[in-house]
């Protein structure tokens, strides 16, 4: 992998063994992305984004194929190897927002800062949770706060440790359409002001649009790769 790249795909495949037989959702994917890239995957339900995503996200390995991540070649490392590469480089925001309900919000933010055994920086969280429009709500819950409160809590933690590439799942998926575009501006603003690179997976194509290119799945092969920008 060069300087110039941040993620590199290869024939990227995974199956799985079900009752009736091997499973193949994805199919030989091959692409690169340079850093402070932004790239959209979309395509229809069963088409193979989310499997992808994840791969790409050291969050499963392949059955066959590469895939570097930041300088190092993850399909093949332990869980626990694949843990280290995530929580140095990479930042997640989910669809179903996956914070932890007995802690506020701040202590949300800074669980990946914890799993790396740094200490101090509730100063750096809370700033990014004021970045977010959440600075009045340092000491609030999960449940104390509404999904868009709760996807801004979740798009914090995820630049907390300031990722070299941030993976997007539906993000907004389950937001209203006002509070999905305020996302949708606070996601791309944080990742410029960063320099970070974007994967998005998404269903909504006027979304996909925001982004440099779009990777379009069907039965888990790509059947197009189109510039945007």
């Amino acid at each position: 992998m060069t300087v110039q790249t941040i993620l590199k795909v290869e024939q990227l495949t995974k199956t799985y063994a079900t009752a009736a037989g091997a499973l193949t959702v994805l199919k030989e994917v091959t692409f690169t992305l340079e850093p402070g890239a932004t790239c959209a995957i979309v395509g229809p339900s069963g088409s193979g984004k989310t499997t992808l995503l994840g791969l790409c996200a050291g969050l499963d390995q392949p059955s066959s194929g590469s895939v570097q991540l930041a300088d190092r070649e993850i399909g093949h490392l332990s869980e626990d190897e694949r843990a280290l590469v995530r929580n140095g480089h990479v930042g997640f925001v989910f669809q179903n927002f996956q914070l932890i309900p007995t802690l506020t919000a701040l202590e949300n933010v800074l669980v990946p800062l914890e799993l790396r055994g740094e200490q101090g920086k509730e100063e750096e969280a809370t700033a990014l949770l004021t970045r977010v429009g959440l600075g009045d709500r340092l000491d609030h819950y999960p449940l104390q706060l509404s999904g868009g409160e709760q996807q801004r809590v979740a798009l914090a933690r995820a630049f907390i440790n300031n990722p070299r590439i941030l993976f997007c799942d539906e993000p907004t998926g389950n937001l209203d359409g006002d509070t999905a575009h305020a996302m949708v501006e606070l996601i791309f603003g944080l990742n410029r002001e960063r320099g970070t690179t974007l994967v998005l997976v998404t269903h909504d194509l006027e979304l996909a649009r925001k982004t440099q290119r779009i990777i379009r799945l069907r039965n888990g092969g790509v059947i197009s790769d189109e510039r945007t920008a």
